[in-house]
């Protein structure tokens, strides 16, 4: 199963500011991050509004943070209110399948019990749960830019 662009910058935007809850945080800054365009950012920004998850403060001075604690926001929500459909297969859309094994098919039920497997495991997971492991680390939630990530890919790829 492979997620939606937009349930992954979803995912992307709680997480980036779960790990700045000491700032307001705006949407450029999150598209900046993440090389994301802003106009389709504020589309998500406005929906994780509308969940209750991300909070907007306005004004000179104003941004985005959380709406919520990162223990309250449940990430198989977030993925189900995100998502547009999960249709595994044409059988799935009862208005779009002409698929002539339906009446016989044992797929739809195996892959219908995987997408419940699947949301269930998201379900158990919550926000806290996905930036935990830096808070632990360091006292704080930390984001580095990728580029970080690739000069010390690149210094580890060097030694012999």
């Amino acid at each position: 199963m492979k997620l939606t662009t937009y349930t992954d910058y979803a995912l992307r935007t709680l997480m980036y500011l779960a790990a700045n809850r000491e700032r307001l945080v705006t949407i450029q800054d999150i598209a900046d991050v993440h090389h994301i365009a802003k106009n389709h950012l504020t589309k998500v920004v406005h929906q994780l509004g509308v969940l209750g998850v991300v909070a907007t403060v306005r004004g000179r001075n104003g941004g985005l943070k959380l709406g919520k604690e990162p223990v309250q926001i449940n990430i198989g929500a977030v993925v189900r209110s995100t998502e547009p459909d999960f249709f595994m297969a044409e059988c799935f859309d009862p208005s779009k399948n002409e698929c002539i094994l339906t009446s016989c098919c044992g797929l739809k039920n195996v892959l219908r019990s995987a997408t419940t497997a699947y949301l269930g495991v998201l379900d158990g997971v919550t926000l806290e749960n996905l930036v935990r492991k830096n808070v632990a680390r360091t006292g704080k939630a930390e984001v580095k830019p990728l580029r970080f990530y690739a000069a010390v890919k690149t210094k580890s790829s060097h030694r012999t």
